[in-house]
């Protein structure tokens, strides 16, 4: 059984695929740290975000956010936590994501990562705990990806810098309402310019990412028992139910089936 352990007790483990399982009260802070290994990081229950220089993920309860090797990552719990990580070695995953992202976690996929933190270290492979590490791999990678992603411009020149800084303050107080002309005028940009940088520096339009930075204000306030309006309203829509769809349609439930599933 490994749980309530550092992963990197057994990064050098000779199997392909090792899980760990941790606890952690609200507000608990991960600093910045790497692996050697690619991890899915995947919330039993409770909200994380996960922070890079690349941009941040917020992860809801019962979701999982890949991370590969190497990158630098600090994770902050929004609620008590339990978390239940695969490490997967760098030739596991090869084929996989370069960058990350939060992924939907299947009930085969939910329950397998469960099971997983239960094994031995030093499983063999051809065992019953051997097939349940491969099934994991094969679940993973065929995870669909959720729009809970807000990346971040390179740091590179003063225009990049600048833009990315304006990134990070709209986090802290996201709004719906918060236009292109809004971020033109404070940065100083024609209209044009900034959405060419913006979409070349973060792969999404400038109402893409701001949907998304919404989105991921509103979870952990909704898992946090805010109401649904309070949430609307504080994020700039016109009405709750303007929210819900938005939300329904990029989350494919409802906030209301939301809650209940973060029980």
């Amino acid at each position: 059984m490994v749980k309530d352990a550092r992963a990197n007790q057994f990064e050098s483990a000779p199997q392909s695929v090792i899980a760990v399982g941790n606890e952690y009260p609200a507000g608990y802070f991960h600093p910045p740290h790497r692996h050697q290994r690619a991890q899915l990081l995947y919330a039993e229950y409770g909200t994380m975000i996960v922070e890079t220089e690349e941009g941040g993920w917020v992860v809801p309860p019962r979701e999982g956010v890949w991370i590969p090797h190497g990158i630098q990552h600090s994770i902050r719990m929004q609620s008590n936590v339990a978390t239940r990580s695969v490490y997967f070695d760098r030739e596991t995953s090869e084929r996989f994501p370069r960058h990350c992202q939060v992924i939907g976690v299947s009930p085969l996929l939910r329950q397998l990562l469960i099971a997983a933190v239960d094994l031995p270290v030093e499983y063999d492979r051809q065992s019953r705990a051997g097939r349940i590490m491969t099934l994991i791999v094969d679940e993973t990678r065929d995870a669909p990806v959720l729009p809970l992603s807000t990346p971040f411009p390179s740091q590179d020149e003063p225009r990049q810098a600048r833009l990315a800084a304006a990134c990070r303050k709209f986090l802290e107080s996201p709004s719906i309402r918060n236009s292109i002309d809004d971020w033109c005028a404070d940065l100083a940009m024609s209209r044009r310019s900034f959405t060419r940088l913006f979409r070349r520096e973060t792969g999404l339009s400038f109402s893409a990412w701001r949907r998304r930075a919404c989105l991921q204000a509103a979870l952990p306030r909704l898992v946090g028992g805010a109401s649904i309006t309070t949430v609307a309203l504080d994020l700039g829509y016109s009405s709750p139910s303007a929210f819900t769809a938005m939300f329904t349609r990029h989350m494919g439930r409802s906030p209301q089936e939301f809650v209940r599933m973060s029980d």
